[in-house]
């Protein structure tokens, strides 16, 4: 096939794709705030250094309320209540040689040759161990950090520098991913300077330090490794295992499909010493299983191939936590994410099952047949699964096998079988994910936390969809947390302080895991939220506490219907009338922004001396758009009551009442004259508009209620999609299409 070929293949392909996803277009938030909003009205709090970018590792410490930070040359211990008060810094460059030797390799000395801070773990009660890349030296060190709360310590020992080599990369471009247990550190990454022989490396501790089998593509296929957990297997901790999960090269892959990455999790045991005689100084309980985030579609799946970060979420069995995964996709004709959820179960299963299996070069992988050895290769040497009491015991031929058989046949699925949520089309990135599970009036959450490459965080809750274990993703929140957009590089939660703390390359943030005010000031407003940090108290909407038992408190996280919860609410306040003004043969544009963003919007109209009421529909001179409703040549019989109401679950509430009066041309050139004529008054009301009104509206005064005038011109152009989405949630409309919402009168033309 010819390039011109694949090329009018690919709109066809898209199509496709869209159809399988059942996505045209992105899935908005409820709601949308942008950092200005963040920071003038919902506590959203930043932390930089001067001359310092890369602020990639986080580690929160809810015993000593700080948190730790480490970017370019720097370590930083910052207060978890507020990140930008209290902060201690530490200078930590890499010495000027190890600058000098950098340049020389050919790397760039003023963004390559520093000590860019990869790793941060919790080593004791009083130290912690950072690691960075020491300007392509890897290099940790321990750090003192105290135990008292009311002095804060950051203080690091020059002279007692670890060799970072298997611990932190050397590029600041690859992705340390690593867990500290007891005292031992296991982490992937790459072992050398030229970043060819990357490596699972156990180091520190009593034991011996292990490493996979080197330059093996079967094991290790230049993966790119994402997170490293401890995940425990049974009562024995001779079972606990490190499971691994990376991106890669798949070696399983047909020739005729070119290189495809896949996504990854890999298994070890903690108590792994090597072999005997072969696999010595190596892992002989490695094994690894393809990991699948796709939507089944009756044409194939639509694959979300490339792994970007897995959140642990522990759960009261401490060997069964979910694992959420984030995914991207390496398609290069549409742009899409998507979030995975994982059991432990299905994990586990997957490393009891078939082996996959090569004969040569020619042949395809198919599932092994053969006589597996006994103890079953990626078994952990303890007295529940068998009488080996160390690998050094295993046979040669469990040796041989596991040398040549790391990969399993079967692969990893999601609950449910495709993605908790996914965005398609939406112009970013997923890049990093945190979950919290939370505890509601009917159940208990997930809420997770997406940080994407547009420098924003999406909230989405995980709501049961049918019988479990079947879910959704609903997309409550947007916030735009980085003015300059950098893209997320890592987050930490402390559930303890309802914080989240987000990094980029420019700086760190913080911002509260809950907005319950920002969801409106009525009870159906709150309950259509579903935000399980949120309840209607009988007044306003507030944090929600099980703990506190109240008369009035109405919240409905699964299905969201206010209805029955808010039957009988009258906290809404009544919808003042707002007046707007325009002339014959002109045009009028009537504002109805409703606060979610996925609420639908209807019109009503009532005629001027009718009782009745009748729904507007879109027709030559009449059009509904986003931010409100344009009337295209007025007539006299356009005059009348409007009344906007935002549409959402089933649940209508009216959210604008507008009076509409459409003024003859002598009436508006006699509005003119008057404002000219109007004397300078300044400050009060302008008392000369009650002359006016007294024309269109007898015994009518200035009132509280806004007014607003539209003169006659050519049909308004309604806004336009880049408009939309500069001016949503933001209220800076253009003075032609915005209404004045205030008790100020005014009149335009």
């Amino acid at each position: 096939m010819g390039r011109a070929e694949a090329a009018a293949m690919i709109p066809g392909l898209a199509l496709l794709w869209a159809a399988t996803l059942g996505e045209a277009a992105p899935n908005p938030p409820r709601l949308r705030l942008s950092f200005q909003e963040l920071q003038a009205g919902h506590g959203l709090r930043t932390f930089r250094l001067e001359r310092t970018c890369c602020y990639e590792a986080l580690l929160v410490d809810e015993e000593r309320g700080r948190l730790f930070v480490g970017a370019e040359n720097h370590l930083a211990s910052l207060s978890l209540d507020n990140i930008s008060k209290r902060a201690k810094k530490l200078a930590w460059p890499a010495p000027v040689e190890w600058r000098e030797e950098c340049n020389w390799a050919g790397k760039d000395i003023g963004t390559e040759c520093m000590n860019f801070v990869k790793l941060l773990h919790a080593y004791n009660r009083t130290h912690l161990l950072a690691c960075g890349t020491g300007a392509f030296h890897p290099t940790c060190a321990f750090v003192e950090v105290g135990h008292r709360l009311e002095e804060p310590m950051l203080r690091l020992h020059l002279r007692k520098l670890e060799d970072g080599k298997g611990k932190s990369p050397y590029d600041p471009s690859h992705r340390a991913a690593s867990v500290l247990v007891g005292e031992e550190l296991y982490s992937g990454v790459a072992a050398d300077l030229m970043g060819r022989d990357f490596t699972i490396f156990r180091s520190l501790g009593q034991r011996p330090s292990l490493r996979t089998e080197p330059h093996d593509s079967r094991w290790l296929n230049e993966p790119k490794f994402v997170k490293v957990f401890w995940i425990p297997e049974s009562e024995n901790p001779d079972d606990d295992k490190i499971y691994f999960f990376f991106r890669e090269s798949a070696v399983e892959a047909a020739q005729a499909l070119g290189r495809l990455t896949v996504s990854r999790v890999g298994q070890i045991c903690r108590n792994d010493v090597g072999g005997q005689r072969s696999l010595v100084n190596k892992w002989t309980t490695f094994l690894k299983a393809r990991l699948v985030c796709s939507v089944p579609g009756v044409e194939g799946d639509t694959h979300f191939d490339l792994l970007q970060d897995v959140f642990m979420l522990s759960s009261r069995d401490r060997r069964a936590p979910l694992l959420y995964a984030v995914f991207s996709t390496s398609s290069g004709i549409f742009q899409g994410s998507a979030v995975c959820v994982y059991n432990m179960n299905d994990v586990r299963r997957a490393f009891l099952g078939p082996f996959a299996h090569k004969e040569g070069p020619t042949h395809q992988w198919v599932s092994y047949q053969g006589r597996v050895p006994y103890p079953r290769p990626g078994m952990c040497p303890s007295k529940t699964f068998g009488t080996f009491s160390s690998t050094k015991d295993f046979p040669d031929d469990v040796i041989q096998f596991a040398r040549n058989h790391p990969l399993m046949y079967n692969s990893v699925l999601p609950m449910g079988g495709r993605p908790l949520f996914l965005q398609v089309g939406a112009g970013y990135t997923f890049t990093q994910i945190s979950a919290d599970r939370v505890a509601a009036a009917d159940g208990h959450y997930d809420v997770l936390f997406i940080g994407t490459d547009a420098g924003t965080v999406l909230k989405v809750i995980s709501v049961p969809k049918g019988s479990r274990p079947s879910a959704e993703g609903l997309l409550l929140e947007e916030l735009h947390v980085f003015e300059d957009s950098a893209a997320v590089t890592s987050m930490q939660i402390s559930s303890k302080r309802h914080q989240l703390y987000v990094a980029s390359r420019s700086a760190v943030a913080q911002i509260a895991l809950h907005r319950c005010a920002a969801h409106g000031r009525a009870c159906a407003e709150c309950c259509l939220a579903r935000d399980p940090y949120c309840a209607w108290d009988g007044a306003a909407c507030t944090r929600f506490q099980p703990s506190v038992k109240r008369r009035f408190r109405r919240q409905d996280v699964r299905n969201g219907d206010p209805s029955t919860l808010c039957s009988g609410e009258s906290s809404r306040p009544a919808l003042l009338e707002q007046k707007v003004f325009g002339v014959e043969g002109g045009s009028a544009f009537l504002e109805c922004e409703p606060r979610s963003l996925q609420a639908r919007v209807e019109w009503s109209f009532q005629p001027a001396g009718d009782a009745a009421h009748t729904q507007v529909l879109a027709e030559e001179r009449i059009e509904h758009t986003v931010r409100g409703l344009l009337l295209r040549g007025l007539r006299r019989q356009d005059s009348g009551i409007y009344l906007c109401a935002a549409v959402e679950q089933g649940f209508s509430q009216p959210t604008r009442r507008l009076a509409l009066y459409v003024l003859s041309a002598a009436q508006a050139e006699r509005l003119a004259r008057a404002e000219v004529a109007a004397p300078a008054v300044p400050a009060g009301p302008k008392l000369w508009y009650r002359d006016f009104l007294q024309l269109v509206e007898p015994g009518g005064g200035g009132g509280t209620s806004s007014l607003r005038m539209c003169r006659p011109q050519p049909a308004l152009r309604p806004p336009t999609s880049e408009s939309r989405r500069k001016g949503r949630n933001r209220r800076t409309h253009s003075p032609e299409l915005r209404s004045e919402r205030g008790p100020r009168s005014a009149a335009r033309w």
